[in-house]
């Protein structure tokens, strides 16, 4: 099976992230996404983060409708902070059987060449780039390793429905609604 890995902090999971990885997984040759739900980002601040089994849970239910995504605690089991390019190794190793590819925003190829060891990312998955707002120049444009996909252009942030939240305004449809429904019900965010 050939898979899109859609790595995130997903604090919380957004209709932005549903949009990207519906149409990864209907507009490409992927058969199926996984949102890899990450502990600890090494380039985030853990402070704003809603406990990993949190954010889990609320992606568990904005896909639970869609048998072509699907959510997955590989990372929970990692070192922290967890590097992509170690979490692909170990992709690799326990799923022989699978591609991979990772997905990406257009706005992160700019400091792709900070990541570790983002060579071997290229050489052992490749990677599957959707557009971003404001994207900085890149090298990649080129790369046979970067396969560019024609998605909606979205400028939604976790970070503004976590503000939103805080200042007591709505985020209806910004976030599904069992999301929504959640995160108020447990007070997530305020």
């Amino acid at each position: 099976m050939k898979i899109g890995l859609f790595f995130g902090s997903f604090n919380p999971i957004h209709v932005g992230h549903l949009i990207i990885a519906n149409t990864m997984a209907t507009a490409t040759d992927l058969e199926q996404v996984w949102f890899v739900v990450s502990p600890q980002n090494p380039f985030k601040k853990n402070k704003s983060l809603l406990h990993e089994f949190d954010r889990l849970d609320l992606v568990e239910r904005a896909i639970a409708d869609n048998a072509r995504l699907k959510a997955t605690d590989f990372e929970f089991h990692l070192t922290r902070p967890s590097y992509t390019i170690d979490t692909l190794i170990r992709l690799l190793e326990k799923y022989p059987q699978h591609e991979f590819r990772l997905i990406m925003g257009e706005d992160n190829l700019a400091q792709f060449p900070n990541w570790k060891n983002h060579e071997k990312v290229l050489e052992y998955v490749g990677l599957y780039v959707y557009p971003r707002p404001n994207a900085a120049p890149h090298n990649f444009s080129d790369h046979p390793r970067v396969t560019f996909v024609a998605a909606p252009l979205l400028d939604i942030s976790a970070t503004y429905i976590r503000e939103s939240l805080r200042s007591n305004r709505s985020i209806r449809y910004l976030v599904p609604e069992v999301v929504e429904e959640m995160i108020v019900r447990k007070k997530f965010f305020v």
